[in-house]
């Protein structure tokens, strides 16, 4: 039964891929902001509950293996049991007691069997949980990587048009003005507009 992570990110992929592309491109894609960050919001929201989830299946590890201790030391018992009665009521005390030592022995290596049945399964346990969160927290960077991508060249393409709108108006005046006009009635000097970079936004947060 997949999580309700899995299905977040299912949901948050067949979105993008339902998505149409921008006018003249085959790579940049229209989203709708609101439902985006809802899923991206829920999803933010269930990653603590199912990390938790996740480590008290890990924490069941010390359970199984008490469990398996319990049925390994009652095996043991059962056996030294029997080996004690066999002894007292054998009338051959050598066979009696050849016999009692095969029986504990069987019983030991029965025992160990069991504990090391259970500590593969715990171990298995806990790397299947730790590799399943650590593909679901990759699966949520790539995530945010690609919208904070996504931002960064909208943001850019915006501060292209709005500067060559910038320059043109600047121009035109430089047309309007007469020769000679005072300095401080010249248009303004064209203006550049650093372009956004989600990397130097990243350096300056970790600072």
């Amino acid at each position: 039964m997949s999580s309700r992570i899995e299905q977040i990110i299912e949901e948050i992929e067949e979105y993008v891929e339902s998505c149409k592309y921008q006018p003249l491109s085959t790579t940049k894609i229209v989203v709708n902001k609101e439902e985006l960050e809802e899923l991206l919001r829920e999803l933010r929201l269930k990653t603590p509950d199912e990390i938790k989830r996740y480590q008290k299946i890990i924490s069941n590890k010390d359970a199984i293996l008490a469990d398996a201790q319990n049925k390994a030391d009652a095996i043991i018992a059962e056996a030294q049991a029997k080996a004690r009665e066999m002894v007292e009521q054998s009338e051959v005390m050598q066979t009696a007691y050849a016999q009692a030592n095969e029986t504990v022995n069987n019983a030991n290596q029965q025992a160990q069997e069991i504990l090391d049945a259970a500590t593969n399964d715990a171990n298995s346990i806990r790397l299947g949980a730790i590799g399943y969160t650590d593909d679901m927290l990759a699966s949520l960077s790539n995530i945010m990587t690609t919208a904070l991508n996504d931002a960064g060249e909208k943001y850019n393409s915006f501060v292209e048009s709005l500067t060559s709108c910038y320059n043109t108006v600047v121009q035109n005046r430089n047309e309007l003005s007469p020769q000679g006009a005072p300095e401080e009635e010249q248009p303004e000097e064209e203006v550049v507009v650093p372009e956004y970079d989600p990397a130097s936004e990243e350096e300056s947060e970790e600072e």
